[in-house]
């Protein structure tokens, strides 16, 4: 009997990166990721994608947003997600404690390797590194996979809004949530 070949698995190549820059490139690759999560139904407040310079522009717009952190998810070095941290205006005063997500999504062909949840780790780590002690976010109710993600991840949901959003000529509901961080200043 002869030896059955060996056949080898080669583990998928995950990171993730704080972007201040797109490459011609990148910002392809984002803008594919981008259009094929908004027909798995994700989002971004689009219910079909729209042109692709309308996409593209969104995400210059991103980077030049100074209140903005952009940190993108690569599966075997192709960008396949993202993750927006929001820091409050200076005219915040009483909520500066607080930052935002928005924006996190991972594409579906490069779903189940763990990029959501790394994602979500490198924006919590900018948010503690800069002395935030809370991260806020929303979520559509249709949105199940983010549900879970930020239910493990320590989320605390505190409300659902009925009228969150509209789609497909229905209204949707969503789940809000926050997360306590300690503050990295905090523990030095």
């Amino acid at each position: 009997m002869a030896a059955s070949p060996e056949v080898k698995i080669e583990a998928s190549k995950l990171s993730v990166e704080k972007k201040t820059t797109l490459t011609d490139n990148e910002l392809n690759e984002l803008a594919i990721a981008t259009e094929d999560a908004i027909r798995d139904g994700i989002g971004f407040n689009w219910l079909t994608p729209p042109m692709r310079e309308t996409i593209e522009s969104y995400w210059r717009g991103v980077l030049m947003v100074p209140t903005r952190d952009l940190f993108v998810a690569r599966l075997d070095n192709v960008i396949a997600g993202s993750i927006q941290l929001l820091r409050p205006s200076k005219s915040k005063e009483t909520s500066a404690f607080a930052a935002n997500i928005e924006a996190h999504f991972v594409a579906p062909w490069a779903r189940g390797h763990g990029l959501a949840p790394m994602l979500l780790a490198a924006a919590e780590h900018e948010a503690a590194k800069e002395g935030f002690a809370v991260i806020n976010l929303s979520v559509r109710e249709t949105q199940s996979r983010a549900l879970e993600v930020y239910r493990t991840h320590g989320y605390a949901e505190w409300g659902t809004m009925p009228y969150y959003e509209f789609v497909n000529a229905s209204m949707v509901s969503g789940h809000y949530f926050y997360k306590k961080l300690e503050p990295i200043s905090n523990l030095i």
